[in-house]
């Protein structure tokens, strides 16, 4: 394998395993994303003899992939890893005895797991086979990346991501509704790449009247997300883009406990789902149903408005991610539309604080990611 010129650090190879990790972005959801680094200290610098990423849900873990890829050079070599080496069998066997069988001397780990079948066992089972073990390295990093992953572990609840397009001046649409374009091909285009790579997409029931959206990925990413009407009364149109392709991927209505049988029993009828929340207060059947989501393996959904949907999701604390296009017009209006609606916080010190993750030109348009801090 090719050697590096820089400094053998255990942060600098963390970061090649995190840089790996990201791959599989998409692919290997309900598991988490990991990435995997064996080098030998063979020089001065340090030689790769194997990496991997875990590429797929169902596949072998980045672990597996690296000592694959090494061989023998495994043996005595040290291991850098994203993510706590799995001490079970789930769909793959554990990670920890390939590693204790492959004889490496030292496994350096970023983040514990806390799946309860792993959360320090792994860790235990690598010094019970007498492996060096260190932790915590590049952890923010690597806690960073799971984050969807341990939402879902440990609160049972999925990630939500909230995406809009805006004006200079914080707008989503006119007074009349109008909102097309107001980002340009090349920020929807990304917008495309960010549907295929979640489980869901989620919009309120007059996105879905007033922009009779599709909310499919063009090209198709590595998922098809089930695409999500929040509807109390089943008021969905059949003739509706969503019901219409309703065989291309698969929707759910979620509807409120009084909604009527007969719109209901049309709409299963035309191929879609329904949900039934028993909670008549829509805050609460909004949480049982993103409860349920998780519960169904989904990690990430991607909710695109309108702006009371996010507005009540604000205030349950369930933005989790944003991305935010921003177009170089102004709009102006007392009652043209801004992103998040609802009822909002009466004082600054109470608003949802973020961090800014990477803003980006598009040709023109700003393309800012942030996420919730913890």
């Amino acid at each position: 394998m090719e050697q590096t010129t820089k400094c053998q650090t255990d942060e600098f190879w963390m970061s090649e395993a995190l840089r790996l990790a990201q791959k599989g972005h998409g692919f290997v959801e309900p598991n988490p994303m990991v990435g995997c680094v064996i080098v030998r200290p063979d020089n001065d610098h340090g030689q790769v003899v194997g990496q991997g990423f875990h590429e797929k849900f169902g596949e072998p873990h980045a672990e597996i992939k690296a000592l694959h890829e090494a061989g023998e050079d495994a043996n005595g070599a040290t291991v850098y890893v994203t993510l706590e080496p799995c001490a079970h069998s789930g769909k793959t066997p554990p990670c920890a005895d390939a590693l204790i069988k492959a004889q490496v001397a030292r496994v350096v780990i970023g983040a514990g797991d806390p799946f309860d079948q792993v959360d320090g066992q792994g860790i235990e089972k690598l010094v019970a086979g007498g492996i060096d073990v260190t932790t915590e390295v590049c952890i923010d990093q690597a806690n960073e990346l799971i984050r969807p992953y341990v939402k879902r572990v440990k609160h049972n609840l999925p990630w939500m991501v909230a995406k809009w397009a805006m004006t200079l001046d914080g707008k989503i649409a006119t007074a009349t509704g109008e909102s097309q374009w107001i980002s340009n091909a090349s920020s929807r285009e990304i917008v495309h790449q960010l549907r295929g790579r979640v489980d869901a997409i989620m919009i309120g029931s007059q996105s879905a009247e007033k922009d009779d959206p599709l909310l499919t990925a063009r090209p198709p990413g590595p998922r098809t997300a089930t695409r999500i009407v929040l509807d109390s009364s089943a008021s969905l149109s059949l003739e509706s883009k969503l019901v219409k392709t309703v065989a291309a991927a698969p929707v759910l209505v979620a509807v409120g406990p009084e909604a009527d049988c007969k719109r209901c029993e049309r709409l299963q009828n035309a191929g879609c789902e329904l949900w039934r929340g028993t909670s008549s207060v829509r805050n609460d059947r909004l949480i049982e149903l993103i409860r349920d989501l998780s519960n169904r393996g989904m990690t990430n959904v991607l909710v695109e408005g309108g702006g009371e949907l996010l507005g009540s999701l604000l205030q349950l604390g369930q933005i989790d991610e944003v991305h935010s296009f921003i177009g170089p017009i102004l709009l102006g209006g007392h009652n043209a539309m801004s992103p998040v609606a609802g009822q909002g916080f009466d004082s600054l010190k109470d608003a949802k604080p973020f961090v800014t993750q990477s803003v980006r030109e598009v040709e023109g348009d700003v393309y800012i990611v942030a996420r919730s801090m913890r």
